[in-house]
């Protein structure tokens, strides 16, 4: 079978190439060239023509073709303009899980099959595998990667069944350290380099500089809401129906600067999200504080101290039907229904029991536990076991 690697110069992808390789298969490396600025890089070097060589030395160590192509402005188009409009309109983006959707497993894909592959392989950390039916339809399954510390599958949860159908994930069955021992029998040249980090596109990246360009730093107020806020000690109403009690739970709390105190002063409340405590610049307490929300409009920042912070935290979420997005479209919920799950919001955040409730008003997930820092922009993902079944975006 002819299958192409997306080369990306880490060490992940160049195990991914040798595995296919030695199960016979024919095994073409592309490298796709990202967008690149490198006034907001931190470091001092374009990183991906380091990434670039790497990969290249490993596709001439494997003895398999290698190929550039330039998605640079693909990149720009679609990943790096959607972040600033997000950002703007003060929603969190996720890029990597956007990266995935629409660059790697569309456009890279494309390109990889009309050079005559059967097949798309990348070094991600998750799993695939079909089942039939009983109308005889091949079902794909996404399933977390082996490795609990490095599963990847949340940033793959906007695929689609015929995205997975073309899909190849060579490591997901191994841990990091298996990977990293591979690559050193091997010699690779990748074996001991470390993992990238920073956002997809561009490296490791100082967001508020990256921001900069496009939007401008405006001096706003840092507000702290204390314990005693009379919005955290409300009685939970009676609800006549399950909507209205979701559309309770999932609401965020209205803050005004007259509900706590000026501690401080910022660059834009467009920079920060829900959740962060670093880069605040607030000192004088005996815990951080962490920002529990931001008024966009009036660019005022509201924390509050503790990680524990009453104000962090909501029992539910909501996202518009028009940003549900089911990976397993047998699965996926007509109006009045509901399913039990376990979900996260974020990469890396451990699962948590979850029930999904389809309305024609929206679509809401109601976790068994409070979660925190519930940040708008980001993408929620629903699981049954160890599949990742369907996701959206925090609305």
């Amino acid at each position: 079978m002819k299958i192409v690697v997306g080369l990306s110069g880490g060490v992940d992808s160049s195990v991914a190439a040798y595995l296919l390789q030695k199960q016979g298969h024919e095994v073409v490396a592309l490298f796709m060239r990202n967008w690149n600025d490198a006034s907001v890089t931190l470091e001092d070097e374009c990183p991906w023509i380091e990434d670039s060589n790497d990969a290249l030395m490993v596709a001439q160590k494997l003895g398999i073709p290698y190929q550039v192509i330039d998605m640079s402005e693909l990149y720009k188009e679609k990943i790096v303009d959607y972040m600033f409009e997000e950002y703007k309109k003060g929603r969190t983006p996720n890029p990597d899980v956007l990266c995935n959707r629409e660059v790697k497993f569309d456009v890279f894909m494309k390109t990889a099959l009309s050079l005559g592959a059967e097949k798309v392989a990348t070094g991600h950390y998750a799993q695939v595998n079909s089942t039939f039916d009983e109308n005889g339809k091949e079902i794909f399954h996404l399933l977390a990667g082996a490795d609990n510390n490095k599963d990847q599958s949340y940033f793959l949860c906007q695929l689609n069944q015929d995205q997975l159908s073309k899909s190849l994930f060579p490591i997901g069955a191994l841990t990091k350290p298996e990977v990293r021992e591979i690559a050193r029998e091997m010699g690779l040249v990748t074996a001991d380099k470390k993992d990238s980090q920073g956002l997809c596109f561009i490296g490791k990246v100082s967001l508020p500089t990256f921001l900069q360009q496009q939007l401008e730093p405006k001096e706003g107020e840092i507000v702290e809401i204390f314990k005693d806020f009379p919005g955290f000690h409300q009685e939970t109403p009676q609800f006549s129906s399950k909507l209205e009690e979701l559309e309770f739970l999932s609401q965020k709390i209205k803050y005004e600067k007259s509900d706590g105190k000026v501690i401080g002063k910022h660059q834009g409340a467009h920079y920060f999200t829900v959740g962060q405590s670093k880069g605040l610049g607030i000192g004088g307490h005996k815990e951080s504080c962490f920002l529990i929300s931001r008024d966009i409009e009036k660019n005022i920042v509201f924390v509050g101290e503790g990680r524990n912070f009453p104000g962090l935290f909501r029992r539910a979420l909501k996202t518009e039907n028009s940003e549900v997005h089911w990976v397993r479209e047998d699965l996926r919920l007509q109006n009045g229904e509901s399913m039990k799950v376990k979900a996260r919001i974020r990469y890396r955040q451990t699962l948590e029991e979850a029930t999904l409730y389809q309305f024609e008003e929206g679509f809401y997930i109601e976790f068994e536990n409070p979660q925190s820092a519930i940040a708008e922009g980001q993408f929620a993902a629903w699981y049954l076991e160890d599949e990742l079944v369907g996701s959206g975006v925090i609305s």
